[in-house]
């Protein structure tokens, strides 16, 4: 769990529905999107933000315990630590109840996301955090665009209504925590039930305002807006670049007195390798050629060796973080070829393991790592440092 004396800012993610007008089985939330739980998708974009904290993840009373454990392959553990899970009430205003009272004391301010909405950009994020700053609480929403008719009776025509200020509502819906607090007494003491957070707050008398959210920011509803959501989806994918190669190399001086890591493993060694992390020179050159990909700069901006923050960090830490801005940027690592050079001790025996360490925390199952030596030559042959050349090969994601 996050560290609750830091968390300020946290999304509430209600996905406590079953969705009946799906026709499925299963809660709608769970299902497939070009390869992965729909809600999986949504999750992602909230734990690679940087201003969000933790999330409050809603779900039904009787999958809580299946629907977590259908979440976490496709989750690192460090995003696994920063959900927490509720269950969810009767209705969707029950159930963002439940996930608010359920926070950290911490917490000042919040979004409300429909765990059914997977689209939702980070661009839509901040627009809604800058909305808080200015006015309190804001919504994400849309002009409407088509003309509106008034009907009597089911099929007369009585009015066109005028659309010029209508807006269609979204979510995220972000305010200040207080103010949605003091919505749900009000609500309560006046036996209210509101559609979304926003009726609410303007039920309570408090001041909502409007920020741009997106017409693909779409609410999985029926079994067509999956085929809809997944056409997004292969649009962005055929947008800009759909490779970016990288490439990293990482040296580490060997000395007394320090563990031997490389790829996530300890290697029984008379040295270790010195430096302000754990000296992973192998991870270390995977993510100098992920952030390379990136075009995100070196190792030594994001986790600088000035920060006590990595005094002895596990670098196997570091490449869950990298690899969330890897998800943020909408790629995936399809291959990475890694070469140590190393003149003692022997890796062979150590390498299948390195290769599972490095594929768990890449969520890829193509990764391959050779060693070598220089034959006694240079710095790595006389056994003063071990050095790792690494490439990567990112391709855009589902």
């Amino acid at each position: 769990m996050p560290e609750t004396s830091t968390c300020t800012t946290a999304a509430i993610i209600p996905a406590a529905g079953f969705g009946t007008r799906m026709g499925a089985d299963i809660p709608k939330q769970f299902l497939e999107l070009a390869g992965e739980p729909l809600l999986v998708r949504t999750l992602r974009v909230f734990l690679a933000h940087p201003a969000l904290h933790l999330i409050m993840l809603v779900l039904p009373p009787k999958h809580l315990q299946s629907g977590k454990e259908q979440l976490l392959p496709f989750l690192t553990p460090e995003q696994q630590e920063k959900i927490l899970y509720t269950a969810g009430g009767e209705t969707r205003q029950h159930s963002v109840q439940n996930g608010v009272q359920a926070l950290p004391a911490s917490i000042e301010r919040i979004f409300v996301h429909d765990g059914a909405r997977p689209l939702v950009s980070a661009e839509i994020i901040d627009r809604c955090l800058a909305g808080i700053e200015e006015h309190g609480a804001v919504i994400a929403a849309v002009p409407v665009k088509d003309t509106l008719k008034e009907v009597e009776d089911g099929t007369e025509i009585i009015g066109t209504v005028d659309r010029s200020l209508l807006w269609q509502a979204q979510t995220p819906q972000a305010m200040d925590l207080h103010l949605l607090e003091r919505a749900y007494e009000y609500a309560a003491a006046t036996g209210f039930i509101g559609t979304d957070e926003a009726s609410l707050l303007e039920h309570a008398g408090v001041s909502v305002s409007v920020v741009m959210g997106s017409e693909e920011n779409i609410k999985i509803t029926r079994p067509k807006d999956l085929r809809i959501a997944a056409a997004f989806l292969q649009e962005d994918r055929k947008k800009g670049e759909t490779m970016r190669i990288g490439h990293g190399f990482d040296a580490h001086r060997l000395g007394e007195g320090r563990k031997l890591i490389l790829g996530g493993v300890e290697i029984p060694s008379p040295l270790g390798l010195i430096g302000h992390s754990d000296a992973d020179v192998l991870v270390h050159a995977l993510l100098d050629a992920l952030l390379g990909a990136l075009g995100e700069g070196d190792i030594g901006q994001h986790f600088p060796d000035t920060d006590e923050q990595y005094q002895g960090a596990d670098s196997l830490k570091l490449l869950e973080r990298v690899m969330e801005l890897v998800h943020a940027r909408k790629m995936r690592l399809s291959n990475a070829d890694i070469t140590v050079v190393c003149q003692q001790p022997r890796l062979a025996p150590y390498l299948a393991a390195m290769q599972a360490n490095l594929k768990a925390a890449c969520q890829t199952k193509e990764m391959n790592i050779k060693a070598t030596t220089t034959e006694e030559m240079g710095y790595t042959g006389r056994g003063e440092g071990i050095a790792t050349h690494a490439v990567v090969l990112l391709t855009k994601a589902a």
